[in-house]
């Protein structure tokens, strides 16, 4: 994606018209194929900088709008989420990831004491 000699900013130091992923997705912008024309880096303690991106704002192009096919999946991939594997109901949150399924299932003998 970025190559050498593509200049490099510090954080906070980047010139107008040039903007990160976020910054044009804020906007309502997106680079839409352009390639990368700077970078900054946000210095850290005893890590590597983070690194991100920079495009033109002048050349991104507006979000596409989302196509009612697009919420439908959006919906299905949620609801898959929020699915308990072992009862197969919906539990109304984002399912952890450490638990594997939902509370009443992972703790049943706390429920019954309830």
């Amino acid at each position: 994606m970025a190559g050498p000699g593509i200049p490099v900013y510090s954080w906070r130091l980047a010139p107008d018209g040039l903007a990160t992923r976020r910054q044009l997705r804020a906007a309502g912008l997106r680079p839409g194929g352009q390639d990368v024309v700077a970078q900054i880096e946000r210095p850290r303690y005893r890590r590597k900088p983070l690194t991100a991106y920079l495009y033109r704002v002048d050349l991104a192009k507006p979000v596409r709008p989302m196509t009612p096919a697009k919420w439908d999946a959006l919906a299905l991939a949620m609801l898959a989420r929020r699915t308990c594997p072992q009862c197969s109901t919906d539990a109304g949150y984002v399912i952890p990831a450490s638990l594997g399924m939902c509370v009443p299932c992972a703790y049943p003998e706390e429920q019954r004491a309830a």
